[in-house]
């Protein structure tokens, strides 16, 4: 079966960062759906008419990854706000932000705990590959028609490229 969407496809890949860095390594096939939220449009764009064992390399620039960095998005935050056992690399969804953060944080967004001091917290509201040129090599490890299920909700379910809404 050739991919074409709406269809699942298993992948693996290997994920590094503009500079050679890896990123991730996703040995073991993961389901995808193809022509739903769980994957960029390039790497869609890229997958349709191969079929079950092709290896594809993928240079995705920032705007069509994860978009660029916006410093807009970048809070600091009175530490008086947040629970003490707070760390680096915990998650607040915007419409859950402690009593006392600042109006301006959008509500539809995740932000990250970047950086602890005595009196501020940074929130980092970026998806932590954004402003990052990526480069994908994958393999097909299978494709399969997708269910009913699955195309109504547009996804397998697999979260690591889903599309977030706006």
């Amino acid at each position: 079966m050739n991919i074409s969407s709406p269809c699942v496809v298993a992948l693996t890949w290997t994920l590094k960062d503009s500079l050679g860095d890896t990123l991730d390594i996703l040995d073991e096939p993961v389901e995808f759906m193809v022509g739903g939220q769980d994957l960029l449009a390039v790497i869609e764009q890229a997958l349709q008419g191969h079929a079950q064992g092709a290896r594809l390399d993928l240079n995705i620039e920032p705007e069509d990854g994860f978009g660029d960095y916006d410093e807009q998005l970048v809070f600091l935050e009175s530490r008086a706000h947040f629970p003490q056992e707070l760390e680096e690399g915990m998650t607040f969804e915007g419409n859950a932000m402690p009593a006392g953060c600042s109006p301006d944080i959008p509500l539809q967004g995740l932000y990250t705990v970047t950086e602890i001091y005595p009196e501020h917290v940074v929130l980092d509201g970026n998806h932590p590959l954004a402003g990052i040129g990526l480069r994908l090599s994958l393999q097909v490890a299978s494709v399969r028609e997708a269910t009913e299920d699955e195309t109504a909700r547009g996804t397998t379910g697999t979260g690591f490229f889903q599309i977030q809404a706006d």
